[in-house]
């Protein structure tokens, strides 16, 4: 699964290195409080917490804290005895519980073992089954399976919801823990187990690991003179491949062109920025960064850069479906409210939120939902995705008999114009 950097909205998420402490406000100088790992040093905190904008008793924690340490023995049928999980377990412990409590997904809270697997992740080449994951409605759902990977291969789609991973059941389980389940030694299987809408029952699919190359791009200009541009994701070098792209398309002679975006769960902001401003004037709104109510004078505005290469002759359709998702929404937003394309296929996933990395202490991290992305007219990604002018579902059956009703569509509308 791959992230970003401040740029990157995700599928994706932003990374801001930034200082912070879950016990801040608790107590001073946590360094140099080595006394937090002796019960006998740990002192109740019997005055609440004040700042100016709440006020917050911390004595029911340290309460619990106390108890525990004085009280607990292990279930009859545990295996863990209470010299294996150690004070500073029990930190990191609550520092999930606190996240948790937040009921946001894309928020978790890393301890080492999860912070070294999520750094692993945004590398770029991983070993793993190829497919974007992200949360819908609390149920972990595939974003997008990677063209040629082996989730592709093995029928894995956008949509699909994962309920068990191996044995292990997916409620309420992260999307950090769900892709260190998924990962696993190169060349062994991992059994998921799928619901998908319009199929009756759940059903296992085995996957083998392999190493993920993740493609960028693929272009083609049809007999009809229609030319499609594929764009898989929004990586570094995304700006780069689709500069290209579109030198070929204007040496192609046509002006007809379909960007699919279809099963791009998105990347770097810079590359969606970068990719929407070759078809719209500078200074045009691509997208809003809303950091929330009473936040607005922190609101960042992401304007085109003016490219603007092409005239009213070019006739544009963008393919989208529930893989589209994150700078794939914020592409199609953009130049479907400014008039440039008109929207083919179904609703996208939906994925409009930022996240921020924050380094908690050398290895452990925060990754924490700071804001959400607005459309150029202010309409909110995440709440319900987009939904494209034209719609059009591709059902099991169309894509056993390769059919794909929703190209089909956008030909059909740029061959009318």
């Amino acid at each position: 699964m791959q992230l970003p950097n401040k740029t990157l909205s995700f599928a994706f998420f932003s990374l801001l290195i930034i200082g912070a402490s879950f016990l801040a406000g608790t107590y001073v100088g946590y360094e140099n409080r080595a006394a937090i790992l002796k019960v006998s040093g740990l002192i109740n905190k019997e005055t609440p917490v004040t700042s100016d904008e709440m006020v917050v008793d911390f004595s029911p924690f340290w309460e619990t804290w106390n108890a525990v340490n004085e009280k607990y023995v292990p279930a009859t049928n545990s295996t863990t005895s209470p010299g294996e999980v150690t004070a500073q377990d029990k930190v990191w412990g609550a520092i999930q519980g606190l996240v948790g409590s937040l009921n946001d997904p894309y928020s978790v809270f890393l301890p080492p073992a999860d912070s070294e697997v999520f750094e692993e992740n945004i590398q770029g080449n991983f070993g793993g089954v190829g497919m974007e994951i992200g949360m819908r409605d609390n149920t972990l759902t595939v974003i997008a399976p990677i063209k040629d990977t082996p989730a592709a291969r093995a029928g894995i789609e956008a949509g699909d919801q994962i309920l068990k991973i191996g044995d292990e059941v997916t409620a309420d389980i992260s999307l950090e823990e769900a892709v260190r389940l998924i990962r696993g030694e190169i060349g062994t299987e991992v059994t998921l187990t799928i619901l998908r809408e319009g199929r009756k029952g759940s059903f296992e699919v085995a996957v083998k690991r392999a190493v993920i190359t993740i493609p960028t791009i693929d272009t083609e200009l049809r007999k009809d003179g229609i030319f499609v541009i594929q764009l898989y994701n929004f990586s570094g070098q995304s700006p780069r491949v689709f500069r290209e792209s579109l030198r070929e398309f204007v040496l192609s002679g046509s002006n007809k062109l379909i960007l699919d975006l279809r099963g791009n769960p998105g990347g770097f902001l810079e590359a969606a920025v970068d990719i929407s401003s070759w078809f719209l004037p500078a200074g045009k709104v691509i997208v809003t960064e809303d950091f929330g109510p009473g936040k607005e004078d922190l609101d960042i505005i992401y304007r085109s850069r003016g490219y603007d290469v092409f005239n009213d002759n070019l006739k544009m359709i963008i393919l989208v479906d529930k893989g589209s998702a994150s700078a794939s929404e914020i592409v199609a937003g953009a130049l479907a409210e400014h008039e440039i394309a008109d929207l083919v296929g179904s609703q996208t996933f939906g994925k409009g939120s930022v996240q921020e990395l924050i380094k908690i202490t050398a290895d452990t991290s925060l990754k924490l939902t700071v804001a959400h992305w607005r459309t150029p007219k202010g309409t909110l990604i995440s709440k319900d995705g987009i939904v494209p002018m034209y719609v059009v579902e591709m059902t099991d059956e169309d894509r056993e008999k390769k059919k794909d009703p929703q190209l089909n569509k956008a030909v059909d509308l740029l061959l009318s114009r």
